[in-house]
């Protein structure tokens, strides 16, 4: 273990069996959690995705919990926003997902929900680190903590959930759909609930065995999708990634819509409907400037965020919103999914526009024109603050320049790893390569005088 800040941007991840994802050091972040989360007598609830070590590290921190007297119930394979609703609706004190999202099958993560379903805001887990670095965590000797028997009524309120208050009304009339479950958190309860709305689904990556979680398939590999999506001649193909949070579509074509198409057909539907609080939506500074652009033709204006479901959620509470989400798929529909980006919630309401408009999914997110983009990811040994750099901030302003309106250049530091993102869109692919390289080349050149 470290002094390095334990949670990441969504949470704690790592390889399973190493660090706090041991069975000491996850029992220790259990404990840690019931003493900041819990309540005397207080209930967690547990689920985890597709993963070998999800069942026990779920029991480890299940043994943590009750060191604080909290008692646990597992939901078994569960998407994390069904944790997060059930949560709430069971009046948990807190949830605990065992995810490491659209990671590797080695992998693994830890991520902590309060009683509202919500994540938690910095202070809270400042709280449960402090804890956590109070003492060194040693290395388990005590027999296997025991496993969880999963309650299956938690799953069927989920998916009741999803049916009768996200899904109700919605009658697909046996239209072919074809959704991969990326062999995670929904592979059970996925096609369950588009069978409910009388969709003829065609599962695939739907059979978890521990090690094939995101392996070719998920919202990160769609290319098994797409090709299914045309060879059963589907109306639409629906990704989910590991832990079930966020999804991307595939077009009767086979053309993937990513997640700013979906928030482009969700937005300018709720505009035209008059059902968008204040014609205005979420976005993170990642999103393409397409998505402005096509929600600007019916009056739809974007509240730009940092990186990070996060993030986005905090911009949706403060003014009042109801849609908001990510390119990569996490997709949130305010307090109806508890704030959390919800796979199976975001298809269901794309599905709804197609039942309503009579159109295809190709046809509605035409209005979706993604510009050229180009992303570098450069390995560096430290961070400065390049926004401090005269010399960076010129060469970002004159790019600009060049670009025009329609183009921009982000940098940013990743959260998680010692790189520096340079990302330039733009209308001309050629010409946003040449001066990304550029960009990248003068950050390179002015950290390398500083360290």
């Amino acid at each position: 273990m470290t002094n390095d800040e334990i949670f990441g941007t969504d949470g704690i991840r790592g390889r399973a069996g190493q660090g706090w994802l041991t069975p000491a050091g996850a029992t220790a972040v259990g404990r840690a959690a019931g003493q900041v989360l819990g309540s005397a007598k207080g209930v967690a609830l547990l689920a985890h995705d597709g993963r070998e070590s999800g069942r026990w590290l779920e029991a480890a921190l299940a043994k943590g919990l009750g060191q604080a007297g909290v008692t646990s119930r597992s939901a078994g394979l569960l998407p994390t926003p069904g944790l997060a609703w059930l949560v709430r609706e069971e009046n948990a004190a807190l949830g605990i997902m065992v995810s490491a999202s659209h990671n590797p099958s080695h992998d693994n993560g830890i991520k902590l929900f309060g009683g509202n379903g919500g994540k938690l805001n910095d202070e809270l887990q400042k709280r449960i680190e402090d804890l956590l670095r109070q003492k060194t965590v040693a290395e388990e000797s005590s027999p296997a903590s025991k496993l969880l028997i999963p309650e299956p009524e938690l799953e069927n309120a989920y998916q009741h959930h999803l049916i009768h208050d996200l899904g109700a009304g919605l009658d697909l009339k046996h239209a072919k759909v074809v959704l991969d479950c990326a062999n995670g958190a929904g592979s059970h309860v996925g096609p369950r609930v588009l069978s409910a709305v009388s969709a003829t689904v065609i599962p695939i990556a739907h059979q978890p065995d521990g090690q094939n979680i995101n392996r070719r398939c998920g919202s990160t590999h769609p290319e098994a999708l797409m090709k299914a999506v045309q060879a059963h001649g589907a109306m639409l193909g629906i990704a989910l990634d590991g832990d079930g949070d966020r999804c991307m579509l595939v077009d009767e074509h086979g053309a993937l819509v990513d997640g700013d198409g979906i928030l482009t057909i969700l937005g300018r539907h709720g505009a035209q409907q008059g059902s968008l609080p204040k014609n205005r939506l979420a976005a993170t500074v990642m999103s393409n400037r397409a998505l402005h652009i096509a929600l600007e033709e019916v009056g739809v204006s974007v509240t730009e965020t940092a990186v990070g479901d996060r993030a986005v959620v905090e911009a949706m509470q403060e003014e009042g919103l109801a849609l908001g989400g990510e390119q990569s798929g996490h997709v949130i529909l305010g307090e109806r999914t508890a704030f959390i980006g919800d796979g199976l919630a975001a298809a269901l309401a794309v599905l709804e526009v197609l039942a309503q408009t009579g159109k295809d999914l190709s046809n509605l997110a035409s209005a979706y024109q993604r510009l050229p983009q180009v992303l570098l990811n450069l390995t560096v040994a430290s961070k400065p603050d390049l926004s401090l750099n005269p010399t960076v901030t010129e060469k970002v302003a004159a790019a600009e320049k060049t670009l025009g309106n329609h183009g921009r250049v982000l940098l940013r530091y990743s959260g998680t790893e010692p790189l520096v993102r340079v990302m330039v869109e733009g209308p001309d692919a050629e010409l946003i390569e040449r001066l990304a390289q550029e960009v990248a080349d003068c950050v390179l050149h002015e950290i390398s005088k500083i360290q």
